[in-house]
């Protein structure tokens, strides 16, 4: 688990240890829809939520699409098609899930405390979600970037190279190879953001520690973020 701990909030980004789940779900595969067993995926779950003292029962996550779309959390919801939550209800978990995409915790820092979670492939950050998720909030922000698949793995075709280069900078361009830490990083700043933390961890890399769909196809797990106001 990595921990990252704004003023009022508790934000958790998973790893692939420390869960019940076997084969290519091993360990805390956190998606109900990869085809591990249900049960074995709740127990996770709920094991998640424990680290941050939360009701697994509340837990809300998206049916994630590559949208822009950010919902306020509804305790338990399932299955909403959007690709962020957000919450300023004390005790309430958000869950966004990735395995090579960008998972973003945002928490605002000025009046009343909340807290949003963002799943951002490359698709979503061109979109504008990080925008999005920053409007949505409002108010002074910090933001974390967990894991996700880094500038030394990431090779993608001229169809996506190009618009990132005019977005976000030509240096975040390399050969093919494309960085999204650092595409979130600016899209993060432009939106406002005081403060951005970055883990730099590469999901592709690091086999033991996290999914990686580039590296391993389906079947596999899912890591992600989970975050509540405290």
């Amino acid at each position: 688990m990595i921990r990252w701990e704004p003023p009022g909030s508790s934000v958790v980004f998973s790893t692939r240890e420390g869960g019940v789940s076997t084969g290519p779900y091993e360990s805390l595969n956190l998606g109900r829809m990869t085809g591990d067993d249900v049960g074995r995926v709740d127990e996770n779950r709920r094991r998640l939520c424990a680290e941050l003292d939360a009701d697994a029962d509340r837990l809300a996550l998206n049916r994630q699409v590559h949208s822009t779309l950010v919902h306020r959390a509804v305790p338990g919801t399932r299955g909403e098609p959007g690709d962020g939550l957000w919450s300023d209800d004390p005790g309430q978990p958000i869950l966004a899930m990735t395995a090579d995409c960008l998972p973003i915790a945002l928490a605002r820092s000025s009046g009343k405390p909340a807290v949003a979670v963002l799943h951002a492939g490359w698709r979503g950050l061109l979109a504008g979600i990080v925008a999005v998720g920053t409007g949505t909030l409002g108010g002074r922000l910090q933001a974390a970037i967990g894991p996700a698949i880094g500038p030394c793995c990431y090779e993608v075709g001229d169809e996506v190279l190009a618009p990132f280069a005019e977005t976000f900078g030509a240096d975040v361009v390399d050969g093919r190879k494309l960085d999204l830490w650092t595409a979130a990083e600016r899209a993060l700043d432009a939106a406002g953001v005081d403060d951005v933390v970055r883990t730099d961890l590469c999901t592709f890399c690091n086999p033991k520690l996290f999914f990686s769909h580039r590296r391993t196809g389906k079947p596999r797990g899912v890591q992600g973020v989970v975050a509540r106001v405290a």
